[in-house]
Parts: C-alpha cells; structure tokens; sequence
C-alpha cells in the first residue's frame, strides 16, 4: 500500500498544472512557463537556475561524494490541433478530469516531480542528491532543450524522466532517425518512352522499407521499425519526373545504433539516403538497477516504449515513469485525471523514500 500524497503537496501541484495550462508553452516558447516553474520553486525556499528556458536546481543539502539522480519532465507543448472544442488554455475540471492543453503531455508528471523534489528538498538522510530539471523543446527533439542543460548539471549517475506512463516503469525506449531519402531518374514527355521514371524507380525501395525485417529483435522493443511518411514526386501529367523525394519515420532499438541502421538501408535501397540527425538514440535502464527495484517493490511493471522522450538526448541510465496515459497525449481536447496527480506524488515520493543508488 503505496501512503498517499499529502493533501497541500496535491493542492500546491495541481494549482500550478492550471496555471501552466493557462500559459501557451509552445516549443521555443516556453519563457513564460519557465518564469510559473521558477517562482514556483522559489516560493518553496529553492535557488534555481536558469539556461535559455530550462529550469534546473539542486538539493539543499547537495553532496559531490553522493551518487546524483536526475528528475526531468519538460513544460513545453505541441501546438493544438484542429479538432480541439474546448479553448486549450482554459484548464477546466469536469468528472474529476482536468481538462487542458500539455495537462497529460507532461504537465501532469512535471509538476508531480516539482512537488516531490520539493518535498525532500531540505532532506540530509537522502543517499543521494536530487537535481530538478524542467526543460524546453522536447517536443521538437530542439537543441535549446536538455541538450543545452545538460552541461550546465552537476555529474549524473541516473535520471527518472516524467512521461505519462500510468506509473508504470518504461525501462526501455526506442530511438528514431528520420531519413530523407531521393531518387532520381530522366524527364521526359510521357507518351515518348526516352525517359526514366523517378516514381517506377522508387517503388522498389518503398517495398523494401515495407517489407525488410532487421535479424535482431529487441525482447522488450520488439523490432526496428520502419514507416514512409511523406512522399512527393512529378509537376504536371504529362511530364514523366526525374525526382522522387520520400521521408521515412526510423524506430531503432539497443539492437543496432543508428549509423548500423543507416548502412543497412545505403546497402539495400537507390536512393541517396541522408538523416535529419543521429542524435535521438535508443535508451534505457537495468531491470535489476536500484530505482528499478524501487518501483518493483510497488507493484509497479516495467515495459519497452515505443515513444520517443528526452531519455534520447540523457547519456545515463534513465527510467521513464509518470502519472497520465500515453494514448491521451497530443489529443483534441487533452485532460487528465486528479486522481493522477495525487498517484504520481504518492508514487514518486514512495520510490524515492529510502533509495540507495551505487
């Protein structure tokens, strides 16, 4: 039995998640935000610091001998989209639902790890330290996120990343690498047959991105994952293309890195292939780790998730786990429930209670 949450830590988060729905923070714009988070901390008795729009601070009672755990959830959000019928910005509760855009994806785990490292901010028994860091551009995979904090932190053994995860322990994740890929071939008129189709040349790599199957499967990802997403090709119907442009959505696991993969593809396709970046690599944690065990010990399972965070851009062992559901991110008329946030604060406090880190 997990003790619950105390009511004013409740009370204290769940008046800031309104306050940040209320405030658009969308990728790269997330100043306003920031200053919520900041004042936030502040008003709790906590230094913070500050690096473009993250917010980050460190335990009171901070100790370089001591292993340091990271807690990160971002503040930003995707733009809402059209089949929205409420106003995103007004956060409203309605059947115990909060109802709001970023109140699942992450607000919800945000503010829930804001309440628990203010809860043992002022704590000397931990055995460890504790960094709190709110981040930017997540959304975007932006470089103005924890890419950019980073530097800045203390050393970090291991980091606990706030995504909507019914609580439950993502112990692995995919990483993703998009590829644009073109094909080229001859112009010509199409009733004349002195031309080389682009289209005709490309189908067959576009069967090979459907149909090839990586030898390595993951045991908690499952295998990689490969998906053609945009597609564009020709200027008018009588003119046969000498160009064929697609992009393909790349979902790697710990199986292969992604220059692996990337090799695979330049060995199997025509196209001239060239990734956006390999900067979003797969992650993950021990299942034996100690803050793993710690959530065990709950009643809390672990899985492989197949969504992206900023666990890609974190070069430690990480753990994703988080109040809210996944399904319910980037969603028309987002919300999420109240009784979340009092079981994440519960849940994250009852983890980090007595946590030895080695």
């Amino acid at each position: 039995m997990i003790p619950p949450a105390p009511a004013a830590l409740v009370e204290d988060a769940l008046a800031l998640l309104t306050s940040l729905i209320a405030t658009p923070s969308l990728s790269r714009e997330e100043g306003p935000t920031a200053d919520l988070i900041e004042t936030y901390l502040r008003r709790h008795g906590v230094a913070t610091q500050r690096v473009g729009h993250n917010v980050w601070a460190v335990n009171e009672a901070f100790d370089p001998q001591k292993p340091t755990l990271l807690l990160n959830s971002h503040h930003d959000t995707v733009k809402p989209n059209a089949s929205y019928t409420r106003d995103p910005f007004a956060p409203t509760v309605e059947d115990g639902k909060l109802f709001g855009l970023g109140s699942n994806d992450a607000g919800g785990c945000l503010v829930c790890l804001l309440g628990t490292f203010v809860h043992l901010y002022k704590r000397r028994d931990l055995a460890y330290n504790l960094v709190m860091a709110a981040s930017a551009e997540e959304e975007i995979s932006g470089r103005g996120g924890v890419e950019l904090l980073l530097p800045h932190l203390p050393p970090i053994d291991v980091a606990l990343v706030g995504e909507p995860t019914q609580m439950q322990l993502a112990i692995a994740e995919k990483g993703l690498m998009v590829l644009d890929c073109t094909v080229h071939g001859r112009a010509g008129h199409a009733a004349r047959n002195e031309s080389e189709n682009a289209i005709t040349k490309a189908m067959a790599d576009l069967q090979w991105f459907q149909t090839y199957q990586y030898p390595k499967v993951s045991p908690l990802l499952g295998p990689v994952k490969q998906s053609v997403t945009i597609i564009q090709a020709g200027t008018q119907h009588n003119v046969v293309p000498d160009t064929c442009t697609f992009t393909v959505d790349v979902r790697v696991t710990e199986q292969y890195t992604l220059e692996e993969v990337l090799a695979i593809v330049r060995t199997h396709v025509h196209a001239d292939v060239v990734p956006r970046s390999v900067r979003l690599r797969s992650s993950g944690i021990a299942v034996d780790h100690p803050l793993v065990r710690a959530g065990l010990a709950l009643g809390r399972t672990t899985y492989g998730s197949p969504t992206l965070s900023d666990q890609a851009l974190l070069p430690m062992p990480s753990l994703k786990c988080g109040p809210g559901h996944s399904e319910r991110s980037h969603t028309a008329d987002e919300f999420i429930y109240l009784r979340d946030i009092e079981e994440g604060l519960a849940g994250y406090v009852a983890m980090l209670e007595g946590l030895v880190l080695r």
